[in-house]
């Protein structure tokens, strides 16, 4: 279809000045429109993925991607489970770990909150704790010392400061002559962390040393269980199964999406039907060609007649027009990634300009998990906005073109 000298008579009515000024303003409108819209595209995209890296990035600081626990709630001899789960190459670090509910009393201030016996040391191969710490270290948890680290707000509702007391309750009963009491022990506050998430972690969490632990919840020498980390976090699941098939019928595995996984599908749902969406605004532009293509078939008639009578085929003429038609999809394609690329490119630096300039916040911590717009470009993306755009920039075309392929050259040169 597309020979030479279709593609060199296409071009020359892309280039050439049309008498018709309305149909060249026609043609600038269809181009612009295809470029505003992948340039919007782009940007919305961009921004979506953005907040969707901060998000996983601050989640998956916190939350191991799987959980190695047992069916009756402790794991005798954990040392011989954590080598047996160390020998799959997927598994990169493990942490033992003892968690329970407790409440927290600080001053007549109480709080309920997850505690985390933990090792430090091996901890900080699994999660990103020890590097959200605003005060304290991590490694200050030290075995018999009964320290404990705070998430931010945590501490701030307990009004709890480095050095203070805090009083730990769990639901373990102790029976004394005086009565029925739940087990409680005094703990130092050695840390204060922030994981910077809408999530809860910094007013749900809080973590003491692995064996004070083992002692406040009385589990001996046992423990909850394993936090695991892998090379690719979105492989928890499979991996998850064929560790399974390794452990005891009593073990019980869980990853990072039975707890996260509905939310994470529903970011990229969003983004699926956002891209869908604002793909309409594309297919509005290019399918305006119809209209551009239809008025230069009707300008072009005589031509049309004439290159019939010199031997060019329908096909030809059909090829004619498709290439000037997707000429113009492709021109504005191109001024669309330009755009759009640039923009997603400086959207983080525009928006905080904007915000000291006005004095306004667009984003607030709290609510969208960062107080900036992040943004990044996945190279993905890009690909199939501009295929789509080429692809319904063609389809466009047909129609025009087979009307052109379709006239009579008699009819056309009777009143000329």
């Amino acid at each position: 279809m597309f020979k030479p000298a279709a593609l060199f008579i296409g071009l020359r009515y892309t280039r050439a000045k049309r008498r018709n000024h309305f149909i060249s303003f026609i043609s600038l409108v269809s181009m612009i429109g295809i470029a505003l819209g992948i340039t919007v595209l782009i940007t919305v995209l961009s921004v979506m993925n953005g907040f969707d890296r901060e998000i996983q990035k601050r989640v998956f600081s916190m939350v191991p991607p799987l959980t190695v626990s047992s069916n009756t709630g402790a794991i005798e001899g954990w040392q011989n489970l954590q080598k047996i789960v160390m020998q799959f190459p997927a598994i990169t670090a493990s942490a033992p770990f003892v968690n329970g509910m407790v409440l927290l009393n600080n001053g007549g201030s109480v709080q309920p909150s997850i505690v985390d016996g933990i090792l430090p040391e091996q901890m900080k191969n699994v999660t990103e704790v020890s590097s959200k710490m605003i005060q304290g270290n991590l490694s200050d948890l030290q075995a018999g010392h009964f320290g404990i680290v705070l998430g931010e707000n945590l501490a701030a509702m307990l009004d709890a400061r480095l050095g203070d007391k805090v009083t730990v309750v769990t639901s373990k009963i102790i029976l004394s002559p005086a009565g029925v009491f739940p087990q409680s022990r005094r703990f130092t506050v050695v840390g204060i962390f922030r994981a910077g998430t809408g999530f809860g972690f910094d007013k749900g969490i809080s973590f003491i040393h692995l064996q004070d632990a083992q002692k406040l919840l009385g589990l001996g020498n046992n423990v909850t269980g394993l936090y695991l980390s892998t090379k690719n976090v979105f492989a928890a699941p499979r991996i998850a199964r064929e560790l399974m098939t390794e452990l005891t019928s009593n073990a019980n595995i869980t990853t990072w999406t039975d707890q996260f996984g509905e939310f994470f599908h529903a970011v990229q749902l969003e983004k699926t039907m956002m891209f869908f969406i604002l793909m309409l605004i594309i297919a509005v532009a290019a399918f305006n060609l119809v209209s551009t293509l239809m008025m230069v078939v009707s300008e072009k008639e005589s031509d049309i007649a004439i290159l019939r009578t010199y031997g060019a085929t329908p096909r030809m003429i059909m090829a004619i027009f498709i290439v000037q038609g997707g000429i113009i999809g492709l021109s504005g394609t191109l001024l669309g990634l330009a755009g759009g690329i640039a923009l997603a490119w400086n959207v983080t630096t525009i928006v905080n300009w904007i915000q000291q300039v006005f004095n306004i916040q667009f984003l607030s911590a709290s609510v969208y998990f960062v107080n900036y717009l992040p943004s990044e470009i996945l190279p993905s993306d890009i690909i199939k906005i501009s295929l789509a755009s080429l692809i319904l920039s063609l389809i466009a075309t047909i129609y025009p073109a087979w009307r052109a392929s379709k006239m009579d050259p008699v009819e056309s040169l009777r009143y000329e």
